[in-house]
């Protein structure tokens, strides 16, 4: 029997990971209430990558037909120098040809997992402005500014990365759906086709003149274009249609040290906020979700529960966040380091074409659901 049937749990934060985590909990027996401050699940319209590895987990909560119709495959992520000439092709589907890479926008997928999760018997409660830990389990997937991160963890001051990133959506219908990234000094820009017609734009920049965190600042397409000029390829192209955009802040955090005590968990990004240089700020979310709710399901003492679902987590998100800060360095590479390492990429995708999608192996490979509590 379930260690988790007709247990209580509260979920703080409908957002990918809170109501995964709903999901995967109710699923298993649980009641779940999730509680959310926003009066309403619609959020800044954007796009998302979901990779391999957790789409298992949308696959093993009954999502997959839905996320096929929502969603379109992926089946290469292509490194382009500044003037759109190729450095590097990853062709996911020739080296996982059973792995299922996703383009999805955010709203979609959260509408998904909502409806769902109230089939499942969650309680979605919106508008909901005083929050705390209840017991006997609070789970807080309520982001990287999660005030009970800070309770477990006291506060921490992130590092700003000295990195602006600007986000656009685009009507391209008809295109090809693969993940294009454009490199130059001090500055990157990847896109990709959304369903709908529509392309997803995340432009970053090194820039010193930024204080404040969060993506939903309106932004200057007029500035987002000079920013960029001079990159090649269909950029051009793309940046002339942009007429809104919104930009914001990148900090570096801390994996926190303490996820939980006896009756609270942290979740996704209030427990290990990531740079968006790996798009696995969803996918760790999810991750979560589906361990923390397997840990509880098959360890009945809870406390041990929580402390088991901390350890399985911790080195991986790890590994995934210092991927992330890695790439933030190699995309924007300028002189001599730039000419350099393009140089090696060009040979490998020659030469030895599976080689750097198979250092990716241990991302995309990971199957959550598999792995014992």
């Amino acid at each position: 029997m379930s260690a988790l049937l007709n247990r209580p749990v509260t979920v703080i934060g409908a957002g990918i990971g809170g109501l995964t985590a709903a999901l995967a909990l109710a699923l298993r027996g649980a009641r779940v209430t999730v509680l959310e401050r926003a009066p309403d699940l619609g959020e800044v319209g954007a796009g998302i990558q979901i990779s391999a590895n957790a789409v298992r987990v949308l696959d093993a909560l009954g999502l997959g037909p839905a996320l096929d119709r929502s969603a379109l495959r992926t089946g290469a992520v292509q490194l382009n120098d500044a003037r759109g000439r190729r450095v590097l092709r990853m062709d996911l589907r020739a080296h996982r040809p059973d792995a299922r890479f996703l383009l999805i926008h955010r709203a979609r997928l959260i509408d998904l997992l909502a409806d769902a999760a109230r089939q499942a018997g969650v309680t979605v409660q919106l508008g909901v402005t005083a929050i705390e830990t209840v017991d006997p389990l609070t789970i807080a997937a309520n982001g990287l500014r999660s005030t009970h991160r800070a309770a477990l963890n006291g506060q921490q001051v992130p590092f700003f990365t000295g990195q602006t990133a600007w986000r656009a959506l685009i009507p391209d219908p008809g295109s090809k759906p693969e993940v294009q990234v454009f490199m130059a000094p001090r500055r990157h820009l990847v896109s990709y086709p959304l369903p709908g017609g529509l392309r997803n734009i995340v432009a970053v920049e090194e820039r010193p003149d930024w204080q404040d965190e969060g993506w939903s600042h309106p932004g200057d397409p007029d500035r987002l274009r000079a920013n960029f000029a001079g990159m090649g390829g269909a950029v051009p192209s793309w940046l002339a249609q942009v007429d809104r955009t919104h930009l914001w802040g990148l900090f570096r955090h801390p994996v926190a040290a303490r996820w939980h005590d006896d009756r609270l968990a942290l979740l996704g990004d209030a427990a290990h906020p990531t740079l968006p240089f790996l798009a696995q700020g969803a996918g760790m979310a999810i991750e979560d979700a589906w361990t923390l709710a397997a840990c509880l399901d098959t360890i009945p003492d809870q406390p041990q529960a929580l402390a088991r679902y901390q350890a399985l987590r911790h080195p991986r998100v790890t590994r995934i966040v210092e991927a992330a800060n890695a790439n933030a360095r190699n995309y924007h590479f300028g002189g001599v380091m730039q000419i350099g390492a393009h140089a090696v990429l060009r040979v490998a995708d020659r030469l030895a074409p599976s080689l750097m999608p198979g250092r990716f192996d241990w991302l995309y490979d990971f199957d959550p659901v598999a792995q014992r509590p």
